[in-house]
């Protein structure tokens, strides 16, 4: 389990196609402080396993349903990358709560700069995803933590401070670009209890 709140802004190191996956090395030397083999790290809000680490790099291998259902397929060596460790039960929340298990790729609609310093950002979403969005409510982009803006049927708009542009992927993300896209845990539960269930026998 994640926050959202991106550690650090790494960089593909390597890249290797092993057919049915493919071998990360990705260059963080804050996640990889403390990390070994079998832990978690958050790449542009997926899930990985670290199979390998060193003194700034870690390797994980990425499965091809990952590739076929995130944009870290379509990643290059130097692109950028969210890195984030696993939350600790003893820490803070500071954004919401993100499995690092996305649910569809979205892409960059527009953006343009706010009066205040900030930038609206304007996502592309499919239906499945948007179901979960509302207003001031929480998704994450990339595996960052953000909070919705505004929303109509086909995309949803965030407003992202000077801060997260310099030290995330967004800070890098032009018209057309991908992003992985995850909504909020709690609202898909709260989907799931108020459907009503078929039991046997009845």
């Amino acid at each position: 389990m994640f926050t959202g709140i991106v550690e650090e802004l790494g960089e593909v190191a390597g890249l290797a196609d092993l057919g049915d996956s493919v071998r990360l090395t990705l260059r963080g030397p804050v996640v990889v402080d403390g990390a070994g083999h079998g832990d978690s790290i958050a790449v542009n809000g997926v899930c990985l396993t670290v199979v390998e680490s060193g003194t700034d790099t870690f390797t994980a291998d990425v499965m091809r349903e990952t590739l076929d259902h995130s944009s870290l397929g379509a990643l290059v060596v130097g692109d950028p990358v969210n890195l984030e460790r696993p939350m600790r039960l003893d820490g803070r929340l500071g954004g919401h709560l993100v499995q690092g298990h996305v649910d569809a790729v979205g892409h960059v609609a527009a953006k343009s700069p706010l009066a205040d310093g900030s930038t609206r950002f304007t996502f592309s979403a499919p239906p499945d995803v948007l179901r979960y969005v509302v207003r001031k409510g929480s998704v994450a982009i990339d595996g960052i933590s953000l909070t919705v803006a505004s929303l109509d049927d086909d995309t949803f708009d965030v407003a992202v401070i000077p801060h997260t542009l310099a030290v995330t992927t967004l800070g890098h993300k032009e018209r057309g670009a991908a992003v992985n896209l995850e909504a909020d845990l709690i609202a898909k539960y709260v989907e799931r209890l108020l459907v009503p269930t078929s039991r046997e026998g009845n």
